[in-house]
């Protein structure tokens, strides 16, 4: 039996999409919602693996279980690689999906459609009970952005993500095609054989 993890994030459909990530492998996961004692970790790094690492190593040290820290964003080639570590909270302090992909859009106004090129990026550290990273990748997917959104699947900037070789958005694309080609699909698979293992061991 492998212990159960923590994922250090209160964003629920993120949540459900990484819980359908490990279910397969018999690995469960809370939460850290489901733990009101859990502090809110401030996401001050630079870099999506410094945000990944501080989330998995403090939910760790305060609840004292394995846990999974998960940062990633969106990087636009014209905007320099922004909204990237700021991109949920991109269009401010009270940021909403639509807010940012508003501000998204809103800065794209005068970029041509060819030079709109844009990928989603995702960090995942895996932290032991004591605070130590264990396992640690990063994967991307490479799309573009539209200024209409389309489909209602996905959150984030899923529906503005045009993923071209299936000429649909994240926001069209089935769960299961999205749970193939995605971002946080290709870390976590790079991700997995590791954790099976370290998992294995600690439940010994």
């Amino acid at each position: 039996m492998h212990p159960s993890l923590v994922l250090a994030s209160r964003n629920l459909k993120k949540s459900r999409e990484i819980r359908d990530l490990l279910a397969p492998m018999g690995i469960t996961v809370q939460s850290v919602a489901e733990f009101p004692e859990a502090h809110e970790v401030e996401e001050t790094g630079t870099s999506f693996a410094e945000n990944a690492a501080l989330k998995a190593t403090q939910i760790a040290l305060a609840l004292g279980r394995w846990t999974i820290g998960e940062d990633s964003g969106l990087r636009v080639d014209a905007l320099q690689g922004a909204p990237g570590v700021y991109s949920a909270r991109y269009s401010g302090p009270d940021a909403t999906d639509e807010k940012n992909n508003a501000k998204l859009i809103a800065a794209l106004a005068t970029v041509p459609s060819e030079k709109r090129g844009a990928e989603y990026v995702c960090h995942v550290a895996v932290s032991d009970p004591q605070g130590q990273i264990q396992l640690a990748f990063e994967s991307t997917c490479r799309g573009r952005i539209i200024d209409n959104p389309r489909g209602s699947n996905g959150f984030g900037y899923d529906p503005h993500f045009l993923v071209q070789e299936y000429h649909q958005t994240f926001g069209e694309l089935s769960p299961l095609i999205k749970q193939q080609l995605s971002h946080r699909a290709r870390a976590f698979r790079r991700l997995l054989p590791g954790l099976v293992r370290v998992l294995s061991v600690a439940g010994q």
